[in-house]
């Protein structure tokens, strides 16, 4: 049997925990290889191929969901689609219904509305109408593991900002009824439901950092119709008055460990005590900024471009999905390895803000671009968050709180990527490297889907009980 590594070392004292003597650490003599040699990744794409994957949060553009053109179904310049998900062992999504947060009006939820209900029919013309052949929707844990069983890969849903259904509890039923399997009650910015995050750096709550009444009563319905709830962009505050008030598992369908990368999108220790007492599901997230971070040095870079671009008049582009998209799908090029996304240009020039500059005289934009390269100069990107870096997540959270309570995100598409994992088809890397460390088999496969399951199906269990009138 091989030497046992450190992080194995430190997994294996902390298993005197009670957390570890329910979900055992990691085996190193489950391992015949540390290093990448052929044979070691051919046995971990074997071992991949095997298991049942899931990824619980990857971004869309509606537009890449057109029939009669290319789309989805095909091989596009974004980090998922279904062709990457075939020919990189992913086997399951739950597609982000994501909009971004806005106007508390009747105006602004509507809107809303309108992007929740482009990014459904979005995921329903893909199953079934664009390529009901490879692709299906489950509505419970049993789907799941049926339409992965029959060889075709495996559509969620999950609402990323309650934002939407406005002051109608009646949404939360027809999210429900369409496919939704967990909501969010805010993402970044305070909204009608829920104070978000996005509050902890200078205090901005609208709720007292927690969840308003008619949050309360979202929570509620969620348990009764049997959605999980989303923990992932609500603030600290919010998110331990949701372990209160939720009768069924949670997920966080997209955080890191904050002892590692201090950001408030991450969770502290405590909040993973909770979701683990809770019984829920804390999905490690492949985000490079919430995989690797240094706070000061991060905060004072990013103030720095923030003035440059104040100077020049530069919107920085913000993360898609505020509404549809109107740029189109582009065609990716064929291969087994990921390129860069089509929405980072050399420089690390956003084609956002390459379109401003176009539009500006070619003297102005040569300034900026040179008071870009000395700011760069000044404060270089730090080195990029490896798979390692990100696994170095899911041993922490598993020492913490046992192997039964961690799963696998990327947020592809949405900002998420890895200098080694920046598309589907790299999936593999996450399961060589849990492989390298000692994960044995079935604990890789909890990792990747069965922790999600057993959420989902807890969650279902909860609804049926409260459909049936049990007060207990």
């Amino acid at each position: 049997m091989k030497a046992l590594s450190t992080p194995i070392l430190a997994t294996l004292v902390a298993c005197a925990a009670l957390a570890c003597a329910t979900n055992p650490a990691p085996s190193a003599s489950a391992s015949t290889s540390t290093g990448n040699d052929a044979a070691f990744m051919a046995r971990a794409r074997a071992l991949h191929e095997r298991l049942l994957t899931i990824d619980t949060h990857v971004d869309i553009d509606p537009e890449n969901f057109q029939a009669g053109q290319l789309n989805y179904a095909q091989r596009l310049n974004t980090q998922v689609d279904l062709t990457k998900m075939e020919q990189g062992g992913l086997d399951a999504i739950f597609f982000s219904i994501y909009v971004g947060q806005g106007p508390l009006t009747g105006a602004g939820y509507e809107a809303a509305w309108a992007v929740d209900t482009a990014k459904m029919n979005a995921i329903h013309r893909l199953a079934e109408v664009i390529a009901p052949n490879r692709i299906a929707i489950a509505y419970t844990a049993d789907d799941v593991r049926r339409i992965a069983a029959s060889g075709k890969k495996v559509a969620l849903m999950g609402v990323e900002n309650g934002y939407g259904i406005g002051t109608d509890l009646g949404r939360v039923k027809e999210l429900y009824d369409r496919g939704g399997r967990y909501l969010s009650l805010a993402h970044n910015g305070n909204n009608q439901l829920s104070d978000s995050n996005t509050g902890e750096a200078k205090g901005d709550w609208s709720w007292g950092n927690g969840i308003s009444p008619l949050g309360k009563q979202v929570i509620a319905e969620m348990n009764r119709l049997g959605m999980m709830v989303d923990i992932s962009h609500p603030s600290r505050g919010a998110i331990m008055q949701i372990f209160a008030l939720t009768k069924a598992p949670v997920i966080a369908s997209h955080s890191g460990v904050r002892a590692l990368c201090d950001n408030p999108r991450n969770l502290d220790d405590e909040e993973l005590r909770a979701l683990a007492k809770n019984g829920g599901v804390a999905q490690m997230v492949a985000y490079r900024g919430f995989v690797k971070c240094d706070a000061a040095y991060d905060a004072t870079r990013s103030q720095a471009l923030a003035a440059l671009n104040q100077e020049y008049g530069i919107t920085a582009g913000r993360r898609g999905g505020g509404a549809p998209s109107r740029r189109g799908p582009t065609a990716g090029v064929a291969g087994n390895s990921c390129g860069p996304t089509r929405a980072v240009q050399p420089g690390g020039i956003t084609a956002a803000v390459q379109e401003q500059l176009a539009a500006m005289p070619a003297a102005r934009a040569d300034e900026y671009r040179a008071k870009l390269r000395a700011l760069e100069a000044k404060y270089p990107p730090r080195p990029d968050a490896t798979v390692k870096d990100f696994v170095n997540h899911i041993d922490y959270a598993v020492k913490l709180i046992g192997l039964d309570h961690v799963g696998i995100s990327s947020d592809f598409d949405g900002g998420g990527g890895l200098a080694d994992y920046n598309c589907a088809l790299e999936s593999v890397n996450i399961t060589a490297e849990l492989l390298r460390r000692g994960y044995t088999e079935e604990q890789i496969g909890k990792l990747w889907s069965g922790n999600t399951l057993r959420v989902m199906s807890e969650v279902e269990r909860v609804a049926k009980r409260i459909q049936a009138g049990a007060t207990d």
